[in-house]
């Protein structure tokens, strides 16, 4: 179990770092390399976020294939990765989910370890609240197929959550807490640090991370894909992996395919640096609202879909007053605090509440979305299992419930909260 304040593998030698804060930090290289895109690669990787870097780096660390070119038409880092609240967990219920985010987290335990790089993986443990007789029931059940997957899960009641968190507000009137399961393997990861750690490991294996080329049309012949065009120029391919998250209904457009998805933004805001005051992630259902304290001392917390299809990486000021309106209901004690700064990540939102890894019907084309609210802490697991399905064209077993053509079927149709597949649910 690392946490982000003990030791942890270390990309540079600790007098290393003291030479270079007493100089200035002067003598700092760049982490990757800024190349120009080649002509041809084996593999395209269409998007440089979380998931497309971890894809290109197990392509080349678990594959051997190092052809590879990952298309960002910003920079890296400056996506969903960078706009999320950072919560790493593997508390799902839901047969093929809990297996799948159950691989993620194994991953992420030995991540460091296999970037040797400081991602400030922090186990500090997640806690979800219940307020309902009913909500401890659906708990329980959630709770025993974790553990039935072989993660770990506590239920709690109302003394036991008093004794962990004692700050809460526990008597609300209209939702008293009535206890929580509790999931001490979660808790969170430094967002930008996971980018530079898996850009910096790809790079070492040969990828080319193409910045600043945003991509403008997938080439397809006799139904068999053979390169983009791009705002560097053409680049042909053998095989393409769409990894664009909450622009994944318009990559796939550029291929004539329309999507079971839609574009929401969500919220998240961060306050001025506190004392230490959390020291576990807090989630609240019933105002869909979660919480933890990053290392820099700022709380960190979100809730809610803004309710309308957007691209905008911003959000609006009604549920940022609704989002702060739980915050002040389940914790009074941070009133006063100061909210310092939020911002919007573009989530791509599927009718069933579970993402899609899958080989489209056009030939050496895979797609790679609909995270929903599950996008940063799925990272390592998406690449790893996106990669495995580029390199041998078989699905792999932890994500082989995330079919497309579940939604065409009907059969495999996943989801998680039991609510229908009505997307602003979930």
């Amino acid at each position: 179990m690392s946490r982000a304040w003990g030791y942890s593998t270390c990309v540079f030698p600790g007098l290393r770092v003291l030479k270079e804060g007493l100089t200035g930090n002067k003598g700092w290289k760049p982490h990757w390399r800024d190349p120009q895109p080649k002509s041809e690669y084996d593999v395209i990787i269409i998007g440089g976020g979380g998931h497309g870097l971890a894809t290109a780096h197990y392509l080349a660390s678990q594959h051997g294939i190092t052809n590879v070119a990952v298309l960002e038409k910003g920079y890296i880092g400056g996506g969903n990765v960078g706009r999320n609240t950072t919560i790493v967990r593997a508390n799902y219920g839901l047969p093929g989910n809990s297996e799948f985010y159950s691989h993620s987290l194994k991953l992420w335990e030995g991540l460091e370890e296999d970037l040797n790089y400081n991602v400030m993986h922090s186990q500090r443990g997640i806690i979800n609240l219940f307020n309902s007789d009913g909500a401890r029931d659906a708990a329980a059940r959630r709770g025993n197929q974790m553990i039935s997957q072989g993660d770990d899960a506590v239920l709690m009641d109302n003394a036991a959550v008093r004794k962990m968190i004692p700050y809460l507000n526990f008597d609300q009137t209209r939702f008293p807490i009535y206890g929580g399961l509790y999931h001490p393997r979660g808790g969170t990861a430094r967002h930008d640090a996971v980018a530079w750690g898996f850009a910096r490991a790809a790079d070492q294996r040969g990828v080319d991370l193409i910045q600043q080329c945003e991509v403008t049309g997938i080439d397809i012949v006799d139904g068999k894909v053979c390169g983009v065009q791009t705002t560097r120029g053409p680049i042909r391919a053998k095989k393409i992996g769409m990894a664009a998250a909450g622009r994944s209904s318009q990559v796939a457009a550029m291929a004539g395919m329309r999507l079971p998805i839609e574009s929401h933004v969500l919220q998240a805001f961060v306050t001025e640096g506190l004392k230490p005051c959390i020291d576990t992630v807090i989630t609240y259902p019933m105002g869909h609202f979660y919480i933890s304290q990053s290392d820099k001392g700022g709380l960190v917390f979100g809730g809610a879909l803004d309710y309308y299809s957007s691209y905008a990486a911003r959000g609006n000021l009604p549920m940022a007053e609704h989002v702060i309106e739980n915050a002040m209901t389940l914790m009074p004690m941070i009133t006063k605090a100061r909210v310092l700064r939020s911002w919007g990540g573009i989530m791509d939102m599927s009718f069933d509440g579970s993402p899609i890894i899958d080989k489209t019907h056009i030939d050496g084309l895979y797609l790679n979305c609909g995270w929903c609210y599950g996008g940063f802490k799925a990272t390592p697991g998406s690449g790893h299992v996106f990669a495995h399905l580029i390199a041998t064209d078989r699905p792999h077993k932890a994500a082989a419930a995330h079919r497309l053509d579940r939604f065409r079927t009907g059969r495999g149709i996943m989801d998680e909260e039991a609510t229908g597949s009505q997307h602003n649910l979930h």
